[in-house]
């Protein structure tokens, strides 16, 4: 689930976390550590002279007061970047519809991807990482999260979490490390939607 209108700019540079996303607008200094290092409440606009306009999402369901008291093993900034360098898969479609249907995204439009897991494992699997958790969220009762969060395929408990909470719960999120570049290549079906309505459906991969 992505900003609204961004397929051109992903076919064109990938699909890039928010870190590789400044490091190809050149961003730095405070303006870099507001965006990558602290909470963003509200989405950003950013400029290049080359690239044009991209925008960051913003962090609305994280709270920096719970995520104080639930965080271990790191500062919220380090949590934060951490968060930055990553992007980010919901795994069911019932994750992505609640998202869009949550009251902070319901009246916007987005662009949502539905990528080939297969085909994306296949190149990526050492860059990705497994969470238990919404990591992005601290409102409803926030989950424990730190340093552990974040596992590779092969560590991560998915049996016992599958026991535990259901083949659809026992992964929350997929994370690729900084960028997937060739994702034009993965992507099954790009469509624009808004709550539980399909717009338009902008791309289909004809493999």
């Amino acid at each position: 689930m992505a900003e609204e209108n961004c397929w051109p700019s992903v076919r064109e540079h990938g699909l890039l976390s928010t870190s590789a996303l400044l490091d190809l607008f050149e961003i730095n200094g405070e303006k870099r550590r507001s965006l990558e290092s602290a909470h963003r409440p509200e989405s950003v606009e950013i400029q290049h002279p080359k690239y044009g306009t991209a925008v960051i999402r913003d962090q609305k369901p994280m709270r920096e007061s719970a995520l104080k008291k639930c965080l271990s093993g790191m500062t919220p900034a380090e949590w934060y970047e951490t968060l930055n360098g990553q992007v980010f898969f919901w795994l069911t479609p019932e994750r992505v519809q609640k998202l869009l249907t949550a009251r902070a995204y319901r009246g916007r439009s987005h662009t949502v991807f539905c990528v080939d897991t297969a085909r994306l494992l296949a190149r990526f699997a050492a860059k990705v990482r497994l969470s238990p958790i919404n990591s992005g969220s601290t409102i409803y009762s926030p989950q424990p999260r730190g340093v552990d969060t974040f596992q590779a395929i092969q560590d991560y408990p998915f049996e016992r979490r599958r026991k535990l909470r259901g083949y659809g719960n026992a992964v929350a999120e997929l994370a690729v490390d900084y960028a997937v570049p060739d994702i034009s290549d993965l992507i099954l079906r790009v469509e624009h939607r808004r709550g539980n309505e399909i717009l338009e459906i902008i791309y289909t991969a004809t493999r």
